[in-house]
């Protein structure tokens, strides 16, 4: 049952995507008109986001005629769909919508990693409820974007609790809609990430009953177009070089990325600067660790039906091509 309302969540996202496809002009990848223009599908907080407001990718791509496009996604499963129907071309997202995608055959490939933050992503109550840990959650309504990080994150702490997924009843809401739930109690429980995080810290009345901690890395993915990488290897390599310039900028001045974030997303800054003081980031490339650890997260979606065949997450690690 749960494999079938998996695909039914993808194909419903795939037809919305489709849809603002048509209704924005977007060309496929692989268009001639396309070759001059780089799409680049953000979220509201990350490196991708930092990097959108320096500018500093747009100058250096300047010389070579090419265009940024960004796209803004409310969360990873949106903007992998996006990046499956041909209208963004790079994107970032969490640790587990990579895994549902691919396993729903989207032609996509990692190219870089993002430090580990498992302080960054949580399982929150109201302040004044009586659940006072994991194993309280059996029976209870816990709100969460399916297919997002915090997907496994639920899945891993429930499990080391002792209880399965089934126990709980999930509600699978985008993160305001679930911001909305939560503040009029209308669920028990929010897993969530930052900056909702923060957010929710910060303007309503919460208790964290855990973080990321002893579950999972909780790493950001950069991911590409299977055919855009493998004809623009070179951009690529601008794109991961100017993701470490803005995160060493990230980490160098939290003060003034927040308060540029906090404008370019539209969140106070209180907010924005608790998500960005509690976490260090900076970029990797997809090595052996970060492979077995994103497949760990397909064997147990695999495992309790979230996916419905298995994946070797090795086989859409881009490989740079040298000349």
């Amino acid at each position: 049952m749960r494999i079938k309302q998996t695909l039914r969540f993808f194909s419903i996202a795939l037809l919305i995507v489709l849809f603002t496809s048509l209704t924005i002009g977007c060309q496929p990848a692989d268009s001639d008109d396309r070759q001059n223009e780089i799409r680049i599908g953000y979220q509201k907080f990350g490196i991708l986001s930092i990097l959108k407001a320096r500018g500093t990718l747009e100058k250096r791509l300047k010389s070579r005629g090419i265009k940024v496009k960004w796209i803004q996604f409310p969360a990873g499963p949106q903007l992998l769909e996006a990046l499956n129907v041909g209208s963004i071309d790079i994107g970032e997202t969490g640790n587990t919508p990579p895994i549902f995608a691919q396993a729903a055959n989207a032609p996509l490939v990692y190219f870089a990693a993002g430090t580990p933050r498992p302080e960054a992503e949580a399982i929150i109550v109201p302040k004044d409820s009586p659940i006072r840990g994991i194993r309280d959650l059996k029976g209870k309504k816990v709100a969460l974007n399916k297919g997002s990080n915090v997907h496994y994150l639920l899945v891993r702490a429930l499990e080391k609790a002792g209880l399965t997924y089934s126990d709980i009843q999930p509600f699978y809401l985008a993160p305001a809609d679930a911001r909305t739930a939560f503040a009029e109690k209308n669920v028990d429980a929010w897993v969530i990430w930052d900056p909702y995080y923060a957010d929710a810290e910060t303007s309503l009345q919460t208790r964290t009953l855990t973080d990321a901690h002893g579950y999972t890395s909780n790493r950001s993915y950069y991911l590409a177009a299977k055919n855009y990488a493998a004809q623009h290897g070179d951009v690529i390599g601008i794109i991961v070089d100017e993701l470490k310039n803005s995160a060493d900028s990230f980490n160098r001045n939290p003060d003034q990325t927040a308060r540029l974030l906090a404008k370019q997303i539209g969140m106070d800054l209180k907010p924005v600067n608790l998500a960005i003081q509690r976490a260090e980031y900076g970029i990797e490339p997809i090595n052996q660790s970060i492979i077995d650890d994103q497949q760990q997260i397909a064997n147990t979606f695999l495992r309790i039906g979230l996916i419905p065949k298995s994946i070797q997450v090795r086989d859409v690690v881009w490989r740079e091509q040298k000349s």
